[in-house]
């Protein structure tokens, strides 16, 4: 009877469709990773981006734009670099010392560091160009694609990528004049 369990079980693992993730939402396809603007324009990226990131206290909030710029310079969504920067080293909090690596960049399994960029700019550029040539221009359609290369595991990967994706997206700037009280 156990033994029927096991192969019950088994089978039903096996029945289910082929990179499916449970409770994931499946990302959108490459032209979805795209660069777009929509209605906020570049510049409500930029603030949105950089409140968002000083929310966390990342170091990397004084570069917001620097974000934007390369998304569209790479055509890719504004959002994914920062993104994988949450999901590798909560946005650049927990890197190697000095490296100014926050995506885990040339990070190989087994090895303990990577690449060693001389300001973020610099790996924001380089991590912005790598993901559009070496990625999405090879055919990887959607995050989990990229993160079954960028770190052999992408249904996890990608769905730590997704979120944060997501929490930028749907982040609003708190504005004290908002919050301002008069007495």
């Amino acid at each position: 009877m156990k033994n029927l369990a096991v192969i019950t079980f088994i089978f039903m693992l096996l029945a289910l469709p082929a990179g499916q993730a449970s409770a994931v939402e499946v990302a959108a396809p490459a032209a979805a990773l795209a660069y777009r603007s929509k209605d906020i324009g570049a510049g409500g990226h930029v603030e949105q981006l950089r409140s968002f990131l000083a929310s966390h206290n990342s170091p990397l909030a004084g570069d917001a734009q620097a974000f934007i710029d390369e998304a569209e310079r790479n055509n890719l969504d504004w959002r994914l670099v920062a993104a994988i920067a949450g999901a590798e080293s909560t946005f650049g909090k927990h890197i190697p010392t000095g490296s100014n690596n926050a995506w885990g960049w040339g990070v190989f399994t087994g090895t303990q560091s990577g690449f060693n960029f001389k300001d973020w700019a610099e790996g924001i550029a380089v991590v912005s160009e790598g993901l559009r040539k070496n990625y999405l221009d090879r055919g990887a359609s959607t995050i989990y694609d990229i993160g079954w290369i960028y770190a052999a595991n992408g249904n996890s990967w990608g769905s730590h990528v997704q979120f944060f994706i997501n929490q930028i997206e749907s982040f609003v700037p708190s504005t004290p004049d908002l919050l301002a009280v008069t007495i």
